[in-house]
């Protein structure tokens, strides 16, 4: 069935209706038009039945049936230092498949890009819509949020208290991720630290220790940044039995 996301309000009404982008989406990409059927999902969880009851010039009119409730699963915050080029998006999109639950983009020692806070505003807009339609094409009734770009420090304390974080460090090699990840306890928020194109500096490794930060490795293999995000992701996606 065709999918949609639109921000649904609490409690959710019995019609919605859908302007600017959403209304060019379902009109003119997907075509729909009176009596046909879609589902709609809000971004936190929440799906519903829905059928087009109007369309006109300002407006598609939906009207919003059986609700579903996506089961909670264990928040996985990846902290990503800004690689160069697209290589960002690509980690956005292929980890919103692979579950991740917020993205932090954040600005390293060795990051190469520098974002003026303009600059950084518009791309934080672009990066939202490109996990918004990555979680609707792998049917995912929530959607990760994507944070504004800040230092490294900033963006760990902003953490949820408890929030175990374990940082990617080909440095250490004495902990291997799976292990760390199973020591968090079951449904225990995890924030993984990715560094950019040549790792993280050994000042930042030891702020976040002296933050309660756990270094870990996914073993002798040195990929790049936008691999081992992803790898890692998969891994603990793995370990909490929803992969493999």
């Amino acid at each position: 069935m065709v999918r949609l996301f639109a921000p649904i309000p609490e409690p959710a009404p019995a019609e919605v209706a859908l302007t600017g982008d959403r209304r060019h989406y379902v009109v003119h990409v997907l075509r729909l038009g009176v009596g046909d059927a879609l589902e709609v999902f809000d971004g936190k969880g929440r799906s519903f039945d829905g059928q087009v009851t109007g369309v006109d010039a300002e407006a598609v009119r939906v009207r919003l049936g059986t609700m579903r409730q996506a089961p909670a699963r264990r928040a996985v915050s990846v902290l990503q230092g800004l690689p160069k080029g697209d290589k960002l998006e690509w980690v956005l999109q292929k980890g919103t498949e692979l579950g991740a639950a917020a993205f932090l983009p954040v600005d390293t020692v060795r990051s190469v890009v520098k974002l003026e806070p303009r600059r950084a505003q518009e791309r934080t807009a672009r990066w939202t819509k490109i996990v918004e339609e990555a979680a609707r094409q792998c049917r995912r009734d929530d959607v990760p949020t994507v944070d504004v770009p800040r230092t490294l420090t900033e963006a760990a304390k902003t953490l949820a208290p408890g929030t175990v974080v374990l940082v990617l460090d080909e440095e250490e090699s004495a902990v291997p991720l799976g292990e760390a990840f199973r020591a968090a306890g079951a449904g225990t928020p995890v924030a993984l630290v990715v560094g950019p194109e040549g790792g993280l500096a050994r000042e930042e490794v030891e702020a976040l220790k002296a933050l309660g930060a756990r270094p870990v490795t996914l073993g002798s293999r040195i990929l790049r940044t936008e691999t081992a995000a992803l790898a890692a992701l998969a891994v603990m996606m793995h370990l909490d039995g929803e992969l493999g």
